[in-house]
């Protein structure tokens, strides 16, 4: 007796079905329902091919009723079903590198294989894997691609694992030996894996000893192909990179530059990346920071768009990382790389790394929103020896402070903690002598420091930018300007001295005044004179006031004597 089903309750399997059933007299004595879909079917047409439905049948309680089946889980679902179907009544379809996946696994799922008849769907498929869709690349990653909503099947029966094998194979050969243009086309075709995937065959190129540089391009062009532009990036973009993370092989395996280590930190900031994605990208980047340029730093902190701050904790990271590991690679404590040593302890790639954040922090210092502790902890990673000159940092507080000139004293002394004035060209302490944007104290640092240099005879030819002039007469040129200086704290010594005199006999000459007016000079004031205000000021910011490294050179009185009519003429400036 003939099933037959309201037009309303035809599935689309179904109703292709109806069209290829060779004999539509033959009533349909077996009902085969895969997820929503209805195949009206003959036991005669698909028992002699399929071991899975000949084991149903007999397990009828009436073989010779109309038996129904239902399959949920058969790798494919209806479309593979379908197509097996048809093979069961000898009925043409098309095979693919697309549906060649399915079909190998409906194949096994369905028990039509040799065992079960001769010429059997497996074997058909077989052939075909061999003869075409495993024999070029594209193939092999199609055929990989399909595998992924075939799993666990897939993987069970062996075809996820041959698919990568092959296309290990042949992009190393692709890659050693290219045959098309552009020679990375290879690598190109491998951006249509899923992650888990690619990781796999990332693998199986290194078990076949791919090069560095293959590896290296394999990943960068997967990450540049599956990654959207910067500008579009979302939070829906968060699995895909976090996944690209996960599966990156170790720093010595790989030559991937800095700049995409860089980019892809970018990246995993802009969509809110897991804690363990960040802290995978900034020890990458903070090996490789000694081959950096100021651009991959600035890559990191700006935003997609690049037009503001974004975060500046993932450079400092990326900074104190690279310190901590050259600290451990000499067998120094970090204390010792800060503030012992000299320049000499430090190798070439931390002198590197420190000019190199030199000019990312006067880049940054423009930004009127930035605190002052992010500056001060950019700035501040890099060991102070780390620094012959202290110039370009100089340049980056002074930067700072005309961005910020709002700050009280305090504020801009922590600032300016970050360098050291001693450290600074003579060129850029002539600057800071002369900077009214920069504290007193490091103001009078810097003079200080050139008044002991003249008063000890002594010189720093390292510190005069003239490298093209004659050694005699950057000696001279320099000794004139200490010369000036020398004079000009002079006259300023003398100006104090005289007004300290004229006030002295003004009270002198009022003492027989008036009572209150006696009362006023006898009793301090609740605000102090101008001069006594500087006097006291002045005193404090006397750096050499408790002592000083070496003072063997510098004069034993060098106040001023105020009991005299004319204050004595002195060669020394300031102290």
């Amino acid at each position: 007796m003939a099933v037959s089903f309201p037009s309303s309750q035809i599935s689309p399997s179904m109703d292709r079905t109806t069209q290829w059933v060779f004999s539509q007299d033959i009533p349909t004595d077996l009902i085969v329902e895969v997820g929503n879909s209805c195949f009206p079917l003959h036991k005669l047409m698909m028992v002699p091919k399929s071991g899975y439905i000949r084991k149903k049948v007999h397990q009828a309680a009436d073989p010779a009723a109309i038996i129904p089946i239902e399959i949920s889980d058969i790798p494919g679902g209806a479309e593979a079903f379908d197509r097996a179907a048809r093979f069961c009544y000898g009925v043409n379809f098309e095979i693919t590198v697309y549906n060649i996946a399915a079909l190998r696994c409906a194949a096994e799922y369905l028990e039509m294989t040799e065992e079960h008849g001769e010429a059997s769907l497996a074997s058909r498929t077989e052939e075909f894997l061999e003869k075409a869709a495993l024999k070029t690349l594209s193939g092999a990653v199609s055929v990989l691609r399909s595998c992924e909503e075939l799993l666990p099947f897939a993987d069970k029966i062996g075809l996820v694992q041959r698919s990568i094998d092959v296309i290990g194979l042949k992009a190393c050969k692709e890659a050693t030996f290219p045959t098309r243009s552009p020679t990375e086309w290879w690598a190109a075709e491998l951006s249509s894996l899923p992650p888990i995937f690619f990781q796999k065959v990332l693998a199986a190129m290194q078990a076949r000893s791919a090069s560095p540089k293959t590896l290296a391009t394999a990943i960068s062009t997967y990450t540049n192909l599956t990654l959207p532009n910067n500008a579009t990036l979302t939070s829906h973009h968060r699995t895909h990179l976090e996944s690209i993370v996960s599966l990156l092989p170790p720093n010595d395996t790989v030559a991937l530059p800095v700049s995409f280590f860089c980019v892809l930190l970018r990246n995993a900031i802009a969509v809110s990346a897991s804690p363990a994605s960040h802290e995978n990208l900034e020890k990458r980047v903070s090996s490789l920071l000694d081959t950096a340029t100021l651009t991959d730093l600035l890559t990191i902190t700006l935003d997609p768009s690049g037009e503001r701050i974004a975060n500046l904790d993932s450079v400092r990271k990326v900074i104190s990382g690279f310190v901590e590991r050259k600290t451990s690679g000499s067998g120094r404590s970090l204390a010792g790389i800060f503030y012992g040593g000299g320049v000499a302890l430090c190798s070439a790639p931390m002198q590197k790394v420190a000019r190199m954040v030199d000019a990312f922090v006067a880049e940054i210092a423009t930004d009127a929103e930035m605190p002052i502790s992010k500056f001060v902890g950019i700035a501040g990673a890099i060991p102070k020896s780390a620094r012959k000159f202290d110039d370009d940092l100089y340049r980056a507080v002074d930067i700072y402070l005309k961005a910020h000139h709002g700050l009280d004293e305090i504020d801009r002394e922590k600032v300016c903690s970050v360098m050291d004035p001693l450290k600074l060209s003579y060129e850029a302490r002539l600057h800071a002598s002369q900077n009214k944007r920069l504290p007193l104290q490091i103001v009078l640092s810097a003079l200080y420091y050139d008044q002991l240099k003249i008063r000890s005879g002594k010189g720093d030819l390292n510190m005069v930018t003239s490298p093209h002039l004659p050694t005699a007469e950057v000696v001279r040129k320099q000794a004139k300007a200490d010369s000036s200086l020398a004079q000009e704290n002079e006259a300023l010594r003398t100006e104090l001295a005289r007004m300290k005199m004229l006030v002295s006999n003004f009270e002198q000459s009022q003492g027989s005044g008036s009572s209150r007016y006696a009362k006023a000079v006898a009793t301090p004031s609740k605000k102090p004179t101008f001069f006594a205000s500087f006097s006291k000021t002045f005193g404090k910011l006397n750096p050499f006031r408790h002592g000083s490294k070496d003072t063997s050179n510098i004069a034993d009185d060098l106040s001023v004597d105020v009991a005299v009519a004319k204050p004595k003429k002195r060669r020394s400036s300031i102290s």
